[in-house]
Parts: structure tokens; C-alpha cells; sequence
């Protein structure tokens, strides 16, 4: 009667084990869009969040009357790259991060060359993200 315990803690201990192997794999290696259509360049990346201080009165309202739902992959971009086809709902991929992105928000005319990952309510995580030079990627639209 004393073997099925053990047996037991041996059978969870190696389903740990093959777990943690799984995870301990290399990632596959990130690769960029091609084919024709595709435009890239570096920009400048920062984060912002749901809050009314770092949007305008309505925090999850898009510039373009887009509802912005914490978790969903949406950024928002600077004036001077909407003419270059990054305008609504262009689809972009951020060199380092997992998955399209789409463009759903417009920044500040202040700003030049550069991108805002929208992180919801992840302030923490906006912090983390903070300030980057990246790479993206991007399919023109003809949406202004």
C-alpha cells in the first residue's frame, strides 16, 4: 500500500519536470513580415493606459470612436505616420513583442515618429515598457 503514494509524488514530480523542459526551450525565432505591401522603420515606442490622465476626458475612446478594451493588441500613432498608411486599423507588427498589433488611437501633434502601446489597465507594465527604439512593421491602409 506504501508504492501508489510514492508512485503518486513520481508521477507529478516528472510531469513537473517535463513541464519546466517545455519552458526552458528556446522561443522560436521572431520573424519580420514579408511579401510585398510590407513598409518598416524605427520609431520611438512608449506605453500609455485607461486613465483619464493619460488619455483625453473619455479614456476609452479612440480617436477613432474606436472602444479600447483592456488586453486587446491596439496602438496608437503619431500624426505624421498616418500618411505613410499607418492609419486606422492598419495592421503592425512590433519587432520583440508577439502578435498585430492595430493602429486605433491617434497621438498628441506633438509628437513625431513614434507609436503608443496600449496596456489597458497595466500601468505597471506601461512603466516596465516605458521608453523603446523599435522596429515595426506595417501593411499601408488607405483609412485616414
Amino acid at each position: 500500500m506504501r508504492i501508489f503514494p510514492i508512485f503518486c509524488a513520481l508521477l507529478v514530480l516528472v510531469t513537473a519536470l517535463a513541464g519546466l523542459t517545455a519552458f526552458a526551450r528556446p522561443a522560436a525565432a521572431w520573424e519580420p513580415p514579408t511579401g510585398p505591401g510590407w513598409k518598416s522603420m524605427v520609431v520611438t515606442a512608449t506605453a500609455y493606459c485607461s486613465y483619464d490622465d493619460q488619455t483625453s476626458t473619455h479614456p476609452y475612446l479612440g480617436a477613432w470612436n474606436d472602444v479600447m478594451v483592456p488586453g486587446s493588441k491596439a496602438i496608437a500613432v503619431s500624426r505624421n505616420l498616418i500618411p505613410m498608411g499607418l492609419g486606422h486599423n492598419a495592421p503592425v507588427y512590433i519587432h520583440g513583442l508577439e502578435g498585430e498589433y492595430r493602429v486605433r488611437d491617434k497621438m498628441n501633434r506633438k509628437w513625431k515618429n513614434r507609436i503608443d502601446i496600449y496596456y489597458g489597465r497595466n500601468e505597471k507594465g506601461a512603466l516596465r515598457w516605458g521608453k523603446r527604439r523599435v522596429r515595426i512593421y506595417w501593411k499601408p491602409t488607405n483609412e485616414e
